[in-house]
C-alpha cells in the first residue's frame, strides 16, 4: 500500500527535463565519489590499487547506462567544459551541470564521512577521505602532478569524444569506464588521480586536510585545460563525415 502511494505521488509530480538532466548529474556525481573514494577509505587495505582503479572505472560505467540517456553523464566539470567548448551543451545547462556535480562530490563525500566514522578504527586525520594531493617532500612535485593531470584528463576526453561520435555505440560506457580504470592504476601514486574537480572538492573539504585544501586549485586547473586539450586533439585527428 505504501508503495503504491509512494509510486503515485512520484508519477503526478511534474518535473521538467532540464531538472532531470541536473539531478541525473547530481546523483552520479556522488555515486562516483562514494564509490570510488569509499574504495579507497573502507576497502582499500584488502583491494589495493588495482581495486581502487576498477571501482573508479566501474562507477563510471554504471553511472553512464545509469543516467547517460538523460544527462550525457558528465559527472565531471571538465566534461562539462570540454563539451561546452565542443558545442554539444549551452552555456546555461554547463553551468547548472557543473553546480550540480560539486554539490553531488560534497554530498558523496559527506556520506562517505558518515559510514567511516562508524568505524571506531577509523580516523579522518589519519586514513583521509580519498582526497587528492602531491607531495613534493615524500614523492611527486607539483610540476610532475599538473602534467599527469592534464594529460590523463586529455586521454580521457580523447576517449569520449572518439567512443561518442558513433550514436550506436554500444559500449561507449565500458570504453570510458576502463579508460579511467587505466588512468588510476598510473596515476593513484602520483596524486590519487583526480581528472575531475568535483571528485577532489568533497573529499578535501570533508577531510579537512589542509595540503590537499591548498592544492585544489590544480585539480580544477589542469583537468579543464586537459579536457579542452584532449576535445582540440579530437577535433584535429576525427574522420569527418
Amino acid at each position: 500500500m505504501i508503495l503504491f502511494l509512494l509510486k503515485l505521488i512520484l508519477k503526478n509530480i511534474q518535473m521538467s527535463e532540464n531538472v532531470k538532466k541536473y539531478s541525473a548529474e547530481f546523483f552520479g556525481t556522488m555515486v562516483l565519489v562514494l564509490m570510488g573514494c569509499g574504495s579507497a577509505v573502507i576497502a582499500g587495505s584488502h583491494i589495493g590499487y588495482l581495486g581502487i582503479s576498477f571501482a573508479f572505472g566501474l562507477a563510471v560505467v554504471a553511472m553512464v547506462y545509469a543516467i547517460g540517456p538523460i544527462s550525457g553523464c558528465h559527472i565531471n566539470p571538465a566534461i562539462t567544459v570540454a563539451m561546452l567548448a565542443a558545442k554539444k551543451i549551452n552555456v546555461k545547462d554547463a553551468a547548472a551541470y557543473i553546480v550540480a556535480q560539486f554539490l553531488g562530490g560534497i554530498l558523496g563525500a559527506c556520506v562517505l564521512y558518515v559510514i567511516a566514522l562508524g568505524n571506531a578504527n577509523y580516523s579522518v586525520e589519519l586514513n583521509g577521505l580519498g582526497q587528492n594531493s602531491f607531495n613534493p617532500e615524500g614523492g611527486y612535485n607539483m610540476v610532475a602532478a599538473f602534467v599527469a593531470e592534464f594529460l590523463f584528463t586529455a586521454i580521457f576526453l580523447l576517449v569520449i569524444f572518439g567512443v561518442t561520435s558513433s550514436e550506436n555505440n554500444k559500449f561507449a560506457g565500458l570504453a570510458i569506464g576502463l579508460t579511467l580504470v587505466l588512468i588510476h592504476i598510473v596515476g593513484i601514486p602520483i596524486t590519487g588521480v583526480s581528472v575531475n574537480p568535483a571528485r577532489s572538492f568533497g573529499p578535501a573539504i570533508f577531510s579537512g586536510n589542509a595540503m590537499a585544501i591548498s592544492q585544489l586549485w590544480l585539480f580544477t586547473v589542469a583537468p579543464i585545460l586537459g579536457g579542452l586539450f584532449g576535445y582540440l586533439v579530437w577535433f584535429f585527428v576525427r574522420i569527418k563525415k
